[in-house]
């Protein structure tokens, strides 16, 4: 390659280089204002005692880092989100793949059932949780008036320790199940209409091709939809704020919902701001072991 190629080659990877950082610096300007900077401010704060009034913060170094890691309660909400993880992956997963695999058989004749049950993700999750705040009252509740009905007394969900929790999960696998249902469903398209046929002619089964053919090829989908899953079980807030806000007691506390009550309800800013911290370091690792040993294992098969 002569000399002038490589001063014309030099020339143009510098004019792209030029051009790729004049259109990325504002995705990374508004990157860094609204994503870097909040996060390195909050464990800033995290170290001062401070009501989020006052313009003086009292410098307390990892006080408050301490704390938390003897809080029972941070750990309390901390193992509900891994309730909520493990219930969700199940209960959204299995239900999404069947609503998918009922919607593809049916083709165009099931676009009645996509719409009617996709609807409840596009309601907003403040109003679903007001609407089984009132469903699930133990007075005019849906499941009371029920209960009543048939000669029994009134069905505290919501108010129960042992129960509350696991009726909000039931809430909120019905709102999110449509989501992780469209995304099988769109796998589902991905997959050519000649393998079935083929699977066909060879005489499987509508079974047999689901679990041979269909499931395998849509594993890297199904991979996606658990981490997204796994991802927004642990930082999950709005639903269950506005259906028990953390009650009874602290049986369906979040990690979320006890940072917004300790930093914004009782304005202890550097103690909500380590369990905000604590919350990011817990999900990023996990998010991490995640994804590496599911990608690790889609390697290996």
């Amino acid at each position: 390659m002569s000399s002038e190629s490589r001063s014309l080659r030099k020339v143009r990877e510098r004019q792209i280089r030029i051009a790729a950082a004049v259109f990325l610096s504002p995705a990374i300007i508004i990157m860094i204002v609204f994503i870097a900077y909040p996060i390195i401010d909050s464990f800033i704060i995290s170290t001062t005692e401070w009501n989020g009034v006052n313009p003086n913060r009292k410098f307390v170094g990892m006080e408050n880092w301490i704390t938390l890691a003897k809080d029972p309660d941070f750990w309390t909400s901390f193992r509900n989100n891994l309730t909520i993880m493990f219930v969700s992956l199940l209960t959204q997963g299995i239900l999404a793949m069947a609503l998918a695999t009922f919607l593809d058989i049916m083709g165009r004749k099931g676009i009645v059932f996509k719409v009617v049950w996709f609807l409840p993700y596009l309601i907003s999750s403040v109003a679903i949780g007001i609407l089984f705040k009132f469903v699930l009252d133990a007075n005019f509740g849906m499941f009371a008036a029920i209960s009543r009905a048939f000669g029994g007394g009134s069905v505290d969900l919501l108010g129960r320790a042992g129960y509350a929790l696991f009726a909000v999960i039931g809430v909120v696998s019905w709102q999110y199940t449509p989501f992780y249902m469209i995304l099988y469903l769109a796998a589902y398209g991905t997959i050519p209409v000649e393998l079935y046929e083929a699977a066909s002619i060879d005489g499987a089964t509508r079974n047999q091709y689901f679990w041979r053919v269909s499931l395998p090829l849509l594993r890297p989908t199904i991979i996606s939809g658990a981490t997204v899953c796994i991802i927004g079980s642990l930082k999950y807030f709005d639903l269950i704020y506005v259906m028990t806000g953390g009650g009874p007691g602290v049986s369906t506390d979040l990690m979320a919902t006890m940072m917004y009550r300790t930093s914004f309800v009782k304005n202890v800013m550097g103690y909500g701001a380590a369990i905000a911290g604590g919350m990011f370091i817990l999900i990023t690792l996990i998010a991490l072991v995640v994804v590496t040993t599911l990608n690790k294992k889609a390697a290996e098969d």
